[in-house]
């Protein structure tokens, strides 16, 4: 099992660097696409393109745009999408087949249930770390 996206397992996290072109921008890591999708205002998607921020203090940053009318029903899917741009290519393909069947859980102690599981209650959804796995079985499967 694979429970931190810390340390030696970083490159599964969404603040990896790794160039994410979606929608026809180009991201520098997963986090700041998924950022820019909160939003349908362009200067923010633009913003989000760039380095000037760091994947957290961007996501810090997020927390004051106004969200898209249909975020809550959209935003798993724009997840998935996503991390598929991620995981199917190298070198974070290779590295996610290498975990074989381990289960992944995206642990975390600043209360992320949705996303992750929160390692001080031990609750979670852990909705990235499933995605991630599923996108594992799709690649195995000769889906992608």
């Amino acid at each position: 099992m694979i429970s931190f996206f810390k340390g030696e397992y970083s490159w599964l996290s969404n603040f990896e660097k790794v160039k994410i072109n979606y929608e026809g921008r180009t991201y520098p890591s997963v986090e700041h696409a998924y950022l820019a999708q909160k939003c349908d205002d362009e200067g923010w998607k633009h913003l989000c393109t760039t380095t000037k921020y760091r994947a957290g203090d961007l996501k810090k940053v997020s927390r004051d745009v106004e969200l898209r009318e249909d975020w809550e029903e959209v935003k798993v899917f724009i997840m998935y999408d996503l991390l598929k741009l991620k995981f199917t290519q190298e070198p974070f393909r290779t590295k996610l087949l290498e975990t074989e069947d381990m289960e992944l859980i995206e642990g975390n102690w600043w209360g992320d249930t949705f996303w992750g599981v929160d390692v001080n209650k031990d609750e979670g959804q852990n909705i990235l770390g499933r995605l991630i796995m599923k996108i594992r079985k799709e690649i195995r499967d000769g889906k992608y």
